[in-house]
């Protein structure tokens, strides 16, 4: 059975979604990804949608959703995308916690180089394992 990774930030919309369509992306089908937030926003950040898709990847009809107790038991691995979040129950998994900033407000020049830092923190991190 894949291991199942949950990415995890404040909206559902940017960092999460970028850690779980790069995971897919780059995994070759070992994980399985998912993504959720904390206060989710309406629709997934444009630029992290922009970027992805230079890729090949169509996440623009991903909805942002919100962390539930069922996920936080299901994930072997939780991926927190800004440390210290507050989340509803307590991981059955593993719980990593890294510092990416937050691209609410960013067009898709500025997001290249965060994809590209989650990217080779992905890589670095899961792909080794």
């Amino acid at each position: 059975m894949k291991p199942t990774v949950l990415f995890i930030c404040q909206h559902n919309a940017g960092r999460s979604q970028l850690g779980a369509a790069l995971l897919e992306h780059l995994a070759g089908g070992r994980f399985t990804a998912a993504s959720a937030g904390l206060a989710p926003a309406e629709t997934v950040n444009p630029a992290i949608a922009a970027t992805v898709a230079e890729l090949g990847m169509d996440i623009t009809g991903r909805v942002p959703r919100a962390v539930t107790p069922a996920d936080l038991e299901a994930a072997d691995v939780v991926v927190l995308m800004k440390p210290g979040l507050a989340l509803p129950s307590a991981p059955r998994g593993e719980v990593l916690e890294w510092s990416f900033p937050n691209p609410e407000s960013w067009d898709a020049d500025a997001v290249r180089p965060l994809r590209e830092a989650v990217s080779n923190k992905i890589q670095s991190t899961l792909l080794t394992r």
